[in-house]
């Protein structure tokens, strides 16, 4: 099912990853109030609503908060997990690539992108500027 094709019936998780599959982050926006929603739900969390519309973003966002997560080197060695906050509006926890782990800081501009290769699809972000 391509992302374009999803039934308005699907669960949102489903639809979500639909669209991750076709290349595409679309996010939920809810009609009443307009505010932007992760993750995918029925309702929205913020006014109850349940008029829900999938819209494609820009993919621009912002570090909000960071943490550094220790393990040992055979494990794969420190990484980091970030919220980051989207320019329009919804927040996700991820993790910044290219950028060592004590180098991601709150307020740094990162750009969203799809990975996930072969198995389920899923948003990670790079520094932008960053080659």
């Amino acid at each position: 099912m391509a992302g374009a094709e999803a039934a308005a019936s699907d669960a949102p998780g489903i639809v979500f990853e639909s669209y991750l599959k076709a290349g595409e982050i679309r996010l939920q926006t809810c009609v009443a109030c307009g505010r932007q929603i992760f993750f995918p739900r029925t309702i929205c969390p913020h006014c109850g609503d349940s008029r829900l519309e999938w819209r494609k973003i820009s993919g621009e966002a912002t570090v909000y908060s960071t943490t550094i997560v220790r393990q040992k080197a055979e494990r794969g060695g420190d990484y980091n997990l970030a919220i980051v906050e989207f320019s329009e509006g919804a927040r996700m926890l991820s993790r910044i690539e290219g950028v060592p782990p004590a180098g991601v800081k709150i307020g740094m501009p990162v750009q969203a992108s799809i990975a996930g290769g072969d198995g389920a699809p899923y948003i990670v972000f790079t520094a932008r500027g960053a080659v």
